[in-house]
Order: C-alpha cells, then sequence, then structure tokens
C-alpha cells in the first residue's frame, strides 16, 4: 500500500501543478476571437508542455524523470529570479522539485526492495 501511495504522488502532484501552470493562460482569451488567441496560448503553455513531456519521460523511467523535473525546477527558479528575490515564484516552482524528489525516492524504495527480494 505504501508503494502505491508513493507511485502515484508524484503523478498526481505533477499533473495538478502542470494544470495549475495552464491556468495561468486563460487571460488570453477576449471578446473578439482571433488567430492571435492561438499563439498566446502557445505561448503561456510552452512550459506547461516541456514539463508534460518531462512527466511522460518520468512514467516509463523513473530516475531520469526525477532529475529531469529537478533540472526543470532550478531552471524555472533562474529563469523567474527566484533567488533574486522574487520568493512568489517558488510557488509555481516548489511542486516540481517535490515531484523530482518523489520520483527518486520512488526508484530507489524500488530498487532496494527488489534487491532485498533476491
Amino acid at each position: 500500500m505504501k508503494m502505491k501511495i508513493l507511485y502515484w504522488s508524484p503523478r498526481i502532484l505533477a499533473i495538478v501543478a502542470i494544470l495549475f501552470m495552464m491556468m495561468f493562460s486563460l487571460d488570453c482569451f477576449e471578446e473578439e476571437v482571433t488567430k492571435d488567441i492561438l499563439i498566446c496560448l502557445l505561448m503561456h503553455n510552452l512550459p506547461a508542455f516541456i514539463i508534460i513531456g518531462i512527466l511522460v519521460v518520468a512514467w516509463k523511467w523513473e530516475m531520469i524523470g526525477g532529475i529531469l523535473f529537478l533540472v526543470a525546477f532550478l531552471a524555472g527558479c533562474f529563469f523567474f529570479k527566484v533567488f533574486s528575490g522574487n520568493w512568489g515564484a517558488m510557488i509555481i516552482m516548489l511542486p516540481f522539485a517535490i515531484t523530482g524528489a518523489l520520483f527518486l525516492f520512488h526508484h530507489n524504495l524500488y530498487l532496494r526492495e527488489k534487491l532485498q527480494d533476491h
């Protein structure tokens, strides 16, 4: 049971964090429907699409995905200048660090459990 919760928690957290990021693209909609809305949606959701790609990788290979989530966290922190005083951006970036750590933690526990069975 413990392994099942640890298996699903990073996946669910990543999906919720991606949906939270995509929520910010709702400001693209205006009264008039133009092709600029599609460009605006694409530009606003580009980071979310990258994180979706990382989640797909992490679903198959947990260790690589965990490392990629931690790299995405650090890249987002530098991009949003979190370490220079923009601590509000940490709210957006912190779930990806937690997700990466959970993927790595589950992968290590799974390997340890597999080695003990042999």
